[in-house]
């Protein structure tokens, strides 16, 4: 363990930017580790070796080698890549394997995914009981369903543990398999009962680590709170109220480097707050790229997201004839649905000029569309916190977003009153309805058509802070306190 002055922690995920990315998980995990540098807490990163991760991973060695772990031999390689401290898996007969984490070829989940992720987790606890020479971590911090287990087999296991710490960045995915699993994955039966691991007649990841975590964080105050009541607790709210104070919410923030209009070498004109007029540079090159009708007045809307129902996609579709026939535009980029993909490219394809939908994932275009766009919908039925609208605040993109988890948290209504009080950066509604979304197309149109209004609207977004200081300082402090407090017995122990 380390002095009281400094903390190890070991974070535990599934993936992480830059190096294996499907959404904002990985950006958050990717950015913590810098963030909490200055807090003097020093993280690595446990991923597993998937070929991506193993390409860029620099100076590594044999940490440890498991002549068996879940099926096949695997070592643990420390290394670097970038300003990542890593530990990686190898586990090929596991993770070497191309494309998406988490879907074969078929785009289904593979089938073994939870002895690949069980294994991660084995790994992680072994980890924390010191299984690598020098280094035994003081927190354990477990990133969504995935890391689900680590709290349960350090749990299961005797002697001294580390703190642990999971982080819902998703309730919505639960990691659900068959209890028949129990015994492939090291897990005692007695595991299986109601109190532990059973959960509608088979067994869930996360729902072990909401059991045997010494603490559970979620990524915004407002969705620690939604999480906690019956419907947006998804079947596990009565057992996250039971944690009681045990579950808090601590906001997301951005890599504040990588997204800076000031200096980010993906847009076509870097601008900041005092040049705000060079941004229309970026609208207009944004319009030509995706083959819009090129004009500075006419209002740009933009969506960058996964393509569900949980992200209001369904919603955007049906107001969509209501955008155009106001005069305006939509830039769109992202995956999922295929009924969603397939229902957005047919409005393109009948309205080219005004409507331009891209799918799938383009780094580069990303960083342009919150650059150009003059506003970003995220009409979310639920959100843990949202990464996009932060982007979109710090770029100048105004955020229409939907009164709901870690939206209602980092966006101010551009209300009448929020207005005389030089308040507001974005525009809010309720409730996640047709209707509602119809009402913030029109009052943003309203605001669109007020030039100054809409420029202090800018500023105050751009002038958020939206970095990961504070969150950083709060994540510090929570693992200070977990650590000089102990360990806490199992909650079914209680």
């Amino acid at each position: 363990m380390t002095t009281s002055q400094s903390l190890t922690v070991l974070s535990v995920t599934s993936e992480v930017y830059p190096l294996v990315k499907t959404g904002g998980l990985a950006d958050v995990v990717g950015a913590l580790p810098t963030a909490l540098a200055p807090e003097d807490v020093e993280v690595r990163t446990l991923v597993p070796g998937y070929p991506s991760v193993l390409k860029a991973l620099k100076d590594g060695h044999v940490a440890h080698e498991y002549e068996q772990l879940m099926g096949g031999p695997a070592r643990l390689l420390a290394g670097t890549a970038g300003a990542l401290d890593l530990m990686v898996l190898d586990a090929p007969h596991l993770f070497d394997r191309p494309g998406n984490p988490y879907l074969g070829p078929d785009g289904k989940d593979w089938p073994d995914n939870a002895i690949r992720f069980g294994a991660l987790s084995r790994a992680a606890a072994d980890v924390g009981r010191g299984l690598v020479l020098g280094y035994t971590p003081d927190v354990v911090h477990c990133h969504d369903w995935q890391a689900g287990l680590v709290p349960a087999y350090l749990a299961y296991s005797d002697g001294p543990r580390p703190v642990t710490v999971v982080t819902v960045h998703n309730l919505a995915f639960q990691g659900k398999f068959s209890a028949e699993l129990l015994a492939p994955l090291g897990l005692p039966a007695e595991a299986y009962s109601l109190e532990e691991l059973e959960y509608y007649g088979g067994i869930s990841f996360l729902k072990a680590g909401l059991v045997f975590a010494d603490h559970i964080t979620t990524v915004s105050p407002t969705y620690a709170a939604e999480i906690r009541t019956n419907i947006g607790g998804m079947g596990l709210g009565g057992l996250l109220r039971k944690r009681g104070a045990a579950v808090s919410g601590i906001l997301n923030g951005i890599d504040a480097f990588d997204w800076d209009p000031a200096h980010d070498g993906y847009i076509a004109t870097p601008f900041d707050a005092k040049r705000l007029k060079d941004r229309v540079r970026n609208k207009l090159a944004l319009q030509g790229r995706l083959g819009l009708d090129v004009s500075a007045s006419t209002l740009l809307y933009g969506v960058v997201s996964r393509l569900t129902g949980q992200k209001g996609i369904d919603l955007l579709i049906e107001v969509l004839p209501s955008l155009v026939a106001q005069g305006a535009q939509l830039a769109l980029l992202g995956s999922g649905d295929a009924l969603l993909e397939t229902a957005l490219l047919d409005l393109a394809m009948q309205h080219p000029k005004q409507i331009a939908v891209r799918i799938g994932y383009d780094e580069a275009l990303a960083h342009g569309m919150q650059a150009g766009v003059d506003a970003l919908l995220v009409p979310s039925r639920f959100e843990p916190c949202g990464l996009t609208q932060l982007y979109a605040q710090r770029y100048g993109a105004i955020p229409v977003v939907a009164r709901t988890g870690g939206l209602a948290d980092t966006v101010v209504d551009a209300n009448d009153a929020a207005l005389a009080a030089r308040m507001g950066t974005g525009v809010m509604f309720s409730p996640v309805t047709t209707d509602g979304l119809l009402y913030a197309l029109e009052r943003t149109a309203g605001l669109w058509a007020q030039p100054t209004v809409w420029r202090n609207l800018q500023r105050r977004a751009m002038a958020m802070d939206v970095s990961w200081t504070r969150p950083a300082a709060q994540y510090a402090a929570l693992f200070r306190a977990l650590v000089a407090r102990g360990t806490a017995a199992p909650m079914s122990a209680v």
